[in-house]
């Protein structure tokens, strides 16, 4: 709505789009769900190719190979040759961080190449963004990708950004389906994650963070006793988020 009380037009028509693609996309993975199912992959891997390759659309009697196309049978692939200023940003084409799951699929399908832009992207929205996006759906897949590129770049800087990403992602719907459906790879990284996170906190804590020499021995108390409540209250999260991710 714009400040004089109208509605906006575009604004309403880019959810209408979002919401559309959104139910399109929970549709076509339970389709393939379903048909995975009546072909008895023999493996969870397998199952999992299926619904994550739901969006390819296969080539029709009428497609010959010799026969130049216009149209891409992989349209997740459009941005594939896309060249990227830097390994380390995020591409210039997200010109808005997503609002709604479909925007977030799109963009983190198509335009994130590399495991440090998906991480900045992550860390760009932060926690309480991601857990409003997927509130009530985590897409297929999806969560064990998180993890995975969380594992691989999580870094002293980032500790609590991270543990509110973990935290708020444990408070979406079907988080406990998301986790049993982590396939091995996905579930090494998610320990290696916390493995990490709690190194890092011992680092933190173990090289403490004195008070000033001018304090008196009062206020250096509170200030121990206060760092040790930081402390304790930390470990607790991470070992509930351990218990929530299924990491022992």
């Amino acid at each position: 709505m714009e400040a004089d009380g109208a509605l906006d037009a575009a604004a309403l028509e880019r959810e209408l789009r979002a919401a559309v693609a959104a139910d399109e996309r929970r549709e076509r993975e339970n389709d393939a769900k379903l048909r995975a199912v009546r072909q008895h992959v023999p493996s969870y891997e397998e199952f999992r190719n299926i619904v994550l390759a739901s969006h390819l659309k296969p080539l029709e009697k009428k497609d010959k190979m010799g026969k130049r196309r216009n149209v891409l049978w992989n349209p997740c692939a459009a941005h594939a040759k896309t060249p990227q200023a830097s390994d380390v940003e995020i591409p210039q084409e997200l010109d808005q961080l997503p609002g709604t799951s479909a925007e977030f699929y799109r963009d983190w399908r198509r335009c994130l190449k590399s495991g440090k832009e998906k991480y900045q992207f992550l860390l760009e929205l932060g926690g309480k963004a991601l857990g409003r996006i997927f509130q009530a759906d985590l897409g297929f897949g999806l969560l064990g990708e998180f993890l995975m590129v969380l594992a691989e770049n999580v870094c002293h800087e980032d500790r609590d950004a991270v543990l509110q990403i973990l935290q708020s992602l444990s408070g979406t719907k079907r988080f406990g389906l998301n986790v049993d459906l982590l396939s091995e790879s996905e579930k090494e990284s998610s320990s290696d994650l916390f493995r990490k996170l709690q190194s890092m906190s011992r680092e933190y804590w173990t090289a403490g963070h004195p008070s000033s020499p001018a304090s008196s021995k009062a206020e250096r108390e509170a200030h121990l006793m206060d760092t040790s409540l930081q402390k304790e209250a930390e470990e607790r999260i991470v070992m509930e988020l351990m218990k929530c991710y299924q990491v022992n």
